[in-house]
């Protein structure tokens, strides 16, 4: 029984025991809400996974997409190797030629042969330029080029090698890997048999590499500067006409003859002329000696009469 004395203390212990109970369930309802509150925020990174793996499609698709990838850079990043020949008539070759010099200059470009014919006088009669221009100005420059003179022929070439160019990347780049493979094997190799087996096949993969080095860079030379040869030669002008364009006919016959006759001339005149001094000569010394001659014939006349 309860005595008055111990009634506050009772109360007072009641109030405790509930403001604890009440404590406890306030914490237990903010850890089942904290709890709700992390599973909200975590389940979004299971999505997040779950959209990753669907866009890899796993190992293989990621391969395949990631090699994807790359062709599609190479196909926007296209190498090309032009090549173009320009044919070209000018009345001064020299000039002509010093005009293609200039156009090659301001697209950055060089000359990296040329050939010459000139005249008995020293004039240029024909000229061959090869040129390298870079790649991207290929078109410009031809363009130029055949506005340098009067243009007779050109021609344009053009070949995709941008599947050789990946290709021989990657074999690069598959070579290097195996090399240092090798490397690898070589440094643990324990008899000398082993080393000198290693070593051949170190030297001979070492060559395929060079190969292919010496592969890459003339493709990148030939894709990166583009080549152009130029001939130049003088304009006929004033030439002899075509056979279509001779007359036909009685006229032609009688234009035939006069000059065989003209040339017959020509030749008589040039045969008189070269006899002509032989025949004074001959007229200078031989008239006196044959007067000589007619004279002792003469004389010996009377003398085998008598």
């Amino acid at each position: 029984m309860t005595t008055p004395r111990q009634a506050p203390a009772l109360l007072a212990g009641l109030l405790l025991a509930l403001t604890v109970a009440l404590a406890g369930c306030s914490s237990g309802g903010g850890a089942d809400g904290s709890s709700s509150d992390a599973g909200g925020m975590s389940e979004p990174a299971p999505a997040d996974a779950g959209d990753a793996g669907d866009a890899g499609g796993g190992p293989a698709e990621a391969n395949a997409g990631s090699a994807r990838r790359p062709a599609r850079v190479a196909l926007q990043q296209r190498a090309v190797i032009s090549v173009g020949t320009v044919s070209l008539t000018s009345e001064d070759v020299q000039g002509t030629r010093n005009e293609v010099q200039k156009v090659i200059d301001a697209r950055r470009g060089e000359v990296t042969g040329e050939e010459t014919q000139t005249s008995d006088e020293g004039e240029m009669t024909w000229s061959r330029l090869e040129a390298r221009v870079p790649s991207e100005d290929f078109a410009e420059v031809m363009t130029a080029l055949e506005e340098a003179g009067t243009l007779e022929n050109a021609t344009r070439t053009a070949e995709d090698v941008t599947s050789q160019v990946i290709d021989t990347d990657v074999r690069i780049r598959a070579q290097e890997r195996s090399l240092r493979r090798i490397e690898v094997l070589l440094d643990s190799a324990g008899s000398l048999r082993d080393v000198v087996s290693v070593e051949a096949e170190l030297t001979r993969r070492q060559a395929d590499l060079d190969s292919l080095k010496q592969q890459q860079a003339y493709l990148a030379d030939q894709t990166s500067m583009s080549t152009i040869t130029v001939h130049i030669d003088r304009d006929a002008g004033d030439g002899p006409r075509r056979d279509d364009d001779e007359p036909a006919g009685f006229l032609a016959g009688l234009e035939g003859g006069w000059s065989a006759l003209a040339a017959f001339a020509t030749g008589l005149a040039t045969v008189t002329g070269a006899l002509l001094p032989f025949a004074v000569l001959l007229a200078l010394l031989g008239v006196p000696l044959w007067l000589l001659l007619r004279r002792l014939g003469a004389r010996r006349a009377p003398r085998s009469a008598g």
